[in-house]
């Protein structure tokens, strides 16, 4: 078990499975000392545990934690390509989106559950960059959906 693992255990995660891809795409991809994943949703053994629009049908709290699951499925997708997370390097960028409903503003605090668990697992190489967007709807309807970009140890 890595490090990086053994963290998320302490903190009473797991890794879950990579989840399968919905379209025409890789959950994660690597370039050189870079690794990008797809947009992850926050899916539970194969499911979203819900659906819908932020600030309407799910509380941002909700959200929150479900772009915490967003983050560890990431991390699954990272480990699917890069054999050991305890390789990562840094996390670079974290790019989150909201489906939002029309006047929901807090982006930034949903996608904060993502950065914080970041945070948590990797201490000052989960620091990034970042973009909270707002969007009108999400595949599956899903309320939020993030990807990460990482760089490696060569």
């Amino acid at each position: 078990m890595s490090a990086i693992e053994a963290k998320l255990a302490e903190l009473g995660l797991a890794l879950p499975a990579v989840v399968p891809p919905l379209a025409a795409y890789q959950p994660a991809v690597r370039s050189g000392v870079y690794v990008y994943t797809s947009g992850q949703l926050p899916m539970v053994d194969g499911k979203l545990p819900v659906t819908g629009k932020v600030g309407a049908e799910v509380t941002a709290q909700e959200a929150k934690e479900l772009a915490r699951v967003c983050a560890l499925n990431a991390l699954a997708a990272v480990k699917s390509v890069a054999g050991d997370l305890d390789r990562i390097a840094r996390v670079v960028k974290v790019v989150g989106f909201v489906a939002s409903a029309p006047d929901f503003t807090g982006q930034p605090g949903v996608i904060n559950g993502a950065s914080e668990l970041l945070g948590e697992v990797l201490g000052d190489k989960g620091v990034h960059a970042r973009s909270a967007v707002g969007v009108a709807v999400l595949p599956l309807d899903a309320p939020v959906e993030v990807e990460v970009q990482v760089e490696l140890e060569p």
